[in-house]
């Protein structure tokens, strides 16, 4: 196939071959919906053969179908060849030293329209080049530790990051930020409070929901935010700084066993659960929103351990689901179980076999809710105490992908389930309150008259 028409086929070639518009025209393309404007861009080879590509004037993409377009107009070229501008970081003694862990999110990136290939912003040149306001901050310092989509962040990755985070505090860095793709930080960061404690400067994961080369990416000011907290917060814990707001206002921190990722897109997907957030971050200040978290200290003690029993599995429990599910896990030698239950953690009887099998193969079965927010109450009904009977092992309200981390921590420090479960049931760092305060479950139903009144006044 020609490179002029880089991964079009089917009805979408057809169309910009009978135009005379190869890729990275200058186009006005008319259909019988409108006229749009742009720049047409490459497809992988893998795309639809129905739609073609236009960068809007704007920045963002469109797809138009191709069975739609009337016209189409080429204006000129605009070929795009993306580099990332570099200048060297200024140094300045005064400013605090921060080290950018990199594991393969692309916190600072864009993508190359040229090759299909996402280009990482990563040096401290390039990170200035791309984001100057981070020298205002401090002295920044990286390293690349992985390069992988955050869905292939594992054990070995959690280990590794571990370890480097006790390195770079030996070496006496005031901040540490880990750049992660989200999908999975609320996992990385619920283990790293567990495999490093008693930190005594913040460690603040970070990553973005759009990319750098959209008008709407949040990887700049996340960037800006995270950094700022590594530098000056006295918060010495394991964080999450992503947007709090959809708005470009400020950002949150959230305690890393208490946050999960709760929308796909939106940029404010990160929300504390069953709890409110440790602090809000701006480009001025940071506000703290409680008291009760670890301080900065200017000691270089830290503790790392990253012993980790990789055979746990988290199973989300369902109407109707057969025991075979159990058995599986029990045949294929895992050591623990975390079921998400329903309601206060149920799971119906058909289970109670293969639970009380688990029990007697000295497995480790522990109870979270699959509504996130409430506690697991296995006393209540009497579904919930014939599981116990079982050796089921309710989690209070810890979060059922911090149980399935915690799990597999604690396995890794001991095989006897009743020093397991202390292990589990011991507090780290907030993976289970007392109680939930009032305004730890906060959910805003639209189109309720009140609810659409109080969106009126915060969204203009």
């Amino acid at each position: 196939m020609s490179t002029e028409y880089k991964g079009y086929r089917g009805e979408a070639l057809a169309a910009l071959e009978n135009f005379q518009a190869p890729v990275w025209s200058d186009v006005r393309v008319v259909t019988g919906k409108g006229s749009y404007s742009g720049i047409v861009l490459p497809r992988s080879e893998t795309a639809d053969p129905r739609h073609i590509v236009l960068k809007l004037r704007s920045g963002y993409n469109i797809g138009i179908a191709a069975a739609s377009v009337t016209a189409i107009e080429v204006l000129g070229r605009k070929e795009a060849h993306y580099k990332i501008p570099e200048k060297v970081f200024p140094f300045d003694p005064k400013k605090p030293r921060v080290k950018l862990l990199g594991t393969g999110g692309t916190i600072a990136s864009r993508l190359d329209y040229r090759t299909g290939a996402v280009i990482p912003a990563f040096s401290p040149g390039e990170l200035y080049g791309s984001v100057p306001e981070l020298a205002d901050l401090c002295n920044l310092e990286t390293e690349k530790l992985y390069g992988v989509f955050s869905e292939n962040m594992g054990p070995e990755q959690w280990i590794g990051t571990a370890q480097a985070i006790g390195r770079e505090i030996e070496k006496g860095v005031q901040g540490i930020v880990i750049g992660h793709g989200t999908d999975t930080m609320h996992h990385t960061a619920a283990i790293l409070s567990f495999m490093v404690q008693n930190s005594p400067v913040p460690i603040v994961m970070v990553g973005s929901q759009r990319s750098s080369d959209r008008p709407s990416s949040d990887a700049a000011l996340n960037l800006m935010h995270s950094v700022k907290t590594a530098a000056e917060s006295d918060i010495a814990e394991v964080m999450v700084c992503m947007f709090g707001p959809t708005s470009d206002v400020y950002g949150l921190l959230h305690r890393g066993t208490r946050v999960r990722k709760m929308h796909s897109s939106y940029r404010s997907t990160f929300r504390t659960i069953g709890d409110i957030p440790l602090a809000m971050v701006s480009r001025d200040r940071i506000t703290p929103l409680r008291q009760d978290y670890k301080r900065r200290r200017h000691d270089r003690e830290v503790t790392i351990n990253t012993a980790f029993e990789e055979k746990v599995s988290i199973v989300y429990y369902y109407p109707n689901m057969k025991p075979d599910i159990i058995d599986a896990l029990i045949d294929n030698g895992y050591r623990g179980i975390v079921i998400a239950g329903t309601g206060l953690g149920h799971v119906n009887k058909p289970l109670y076999p293969a639970l009380k099998r688990a029990r007697e193969k000295n497995i480790a079965v522990y109870m979270t809710v699959q509504t996130l927010w409430g506690y697991v109450q296995m006393y209540v009904y009497d579904t919930g105490r014939d599981m116990m009977e079982l050796g089921v092992t309710p989690m209070a309200n810890m979060l059922p992908e911090v149980a399935y981390v915690k799990l597999g921590w604690a396995l890794g420090q001991a095989s006897d389930l009743k020093r397991v479960r202390e292990i589990m049931y011991t507090p780290v760092n907030g993976e289970i309150t007392e109680r939930e305060p009032s305004n730890g479950y906060l959910i805003f139903q639209g189109g309720i008259p009140e609810v659409e009144e109080f969106i009126s006044q915060i969204k203009k």
